[in-house]
């Protein structure tokens, strides 16, 4: 019981982690660029930062949310099939 256990969070952690990494990869890229152009004309404005790395990233769940509604849903129905 205990390995099962172990053994199904071990793969829930894994699929949030998929699905989760494209975006949050998506963020940083987005946010590494726009601090390379704050540092190279130095202005040091928080929200010059904020909205376009919100706004990669609604962009990117948006484009991604089909790949990432098949992961959830393929480890859900596994989960079901392993009940009793």
């Amino acid at each position: 019981m205990n390995d099962a256990l172990v053994e199904t969070l071990r793969s829930a952690l894994m699929v949030v982690l998929v699905v989760a990494s494209p975006v949050l990869l998506i963020g940083l890229v987005v946010s590494l660029v726009i601090s390379l152009m704050q540092a190279m004309t130095q202005v040091q404005e928080q929200t010059i930062s904020l909205i376009p790395r919100m706004l990669a990233m609604l962009v990117a769940i948006f484009m991604l949310m089909g790949w990432m509604l098949s992961h959830i849903t393929d480890f859900a129905s596994e989960m079901f099939r392993m009940t009793p």
